[in-house]
């Protein structure tokens, strides 16, 4: 699937209301943090898509062109619903009102039920600044008497994945059981190799190595094969203990 680049969400084709939306801050951090679980959930006939924040770039070894690619190819490894960059500036990502008005209004159009953002607290500014950004969005969607395209939403959840930069013994509220769409999240990964193979040292452990050892670390905790942590702030609700792995 093609990329949509916009800053303007009253220009997007019409499209049913997504089950989830990921809204990350760089393009690859979806797939790092929950592309087992957005394959797992679109094998299911959930509509999931991903809205990066920025392009991610400058990088060493990329550019605003080749990142597009291999976010084409990522998409279509992980056969996405739907995915837009917002076009804020990568690097100097901040909650401001003109940004959160920005992600207030993709929510507003894409509807989504359940919006993951990533893990409050990280090393990286743009990953905090993302998460305060998605929280504050998701309140104003709901504002009637506005400027905003669509008509007034409000997401029933927003929970929190893992793709953080600090060495963090975190202890996450769920993990979901990934073992059978492992595949696809690695394939949507080394998509990205302007950011994961090219430039980086070959010899083991590799980075794709310490991710395969960190998905294998949390399926061991539930007693699987692959895993992937989230974390929620809010209480979950479950109509039967029969949900529980």
């Amino acid at each position: 699937m093609a990329v949509v680049f916009t800053e303007s969400p009253a220009n997007l084709a019409p499209i049913s209301p997504l089950d989830m939306l990921v809204v990350a801050p760089h393009p690859d951090d979806a797939e790092l943090g929950m592309g087992g679980t957005i394959a797992k959930m679109i094998s299911r006939g959930w509509r999931v898509g991903v809205l990066d924040l920025t392009t991610g770039e400058p990088t060493p070894h990329g550019s605003e062109t080749l990142r597009r690619t291999e976010t084409n190819v990522a998409s279509d490894a992980l056969k996405l619903t739907w995915r837009g960059n917002a076009g804020l500036p990568n690097r100097s990502l901040q909650h401001t009102l003109e940004a959160r008005e920005l992600v207030a209004s993709y929510f507003r159009i894409l509807k989504p039920k359940w919006v993951f953002a990533p893990y409050w607290q990280d090393a990286h500014p743009d990953h905090v600044a993302a998460t305060d950004l998605i929280e504050a969005a998701r309140f104003w969607a709901k504002l009637s008497r506005t400027d905003m395209p669509g008509e007034p939403f409000h997401p029933d959840r927003v929970f929190y994945y893992y793709c953080i930069h600090l060495r963090l013994a975190v202890q996450p509220s769920w993990i979901v059981d990934i073992s059978d769409h492992w595949d696809a999240k690695l394939a949507s990964i080394r998509a990205y190799e302007s950011q994961f193979i090219t430039g980086r040292d070959s010899q083991p452990p590799t980075m794709l190595d310490r991710l395969h050892d960190e998905a294998s670390n949390w399926g061991r905790l539930i007693g699987r094969r692959y895993g992937e942590p989230f974390a929620t702030k809010e209480p979950l609700a479950l109509d039967s203990l029969e949900s529980i792995l």
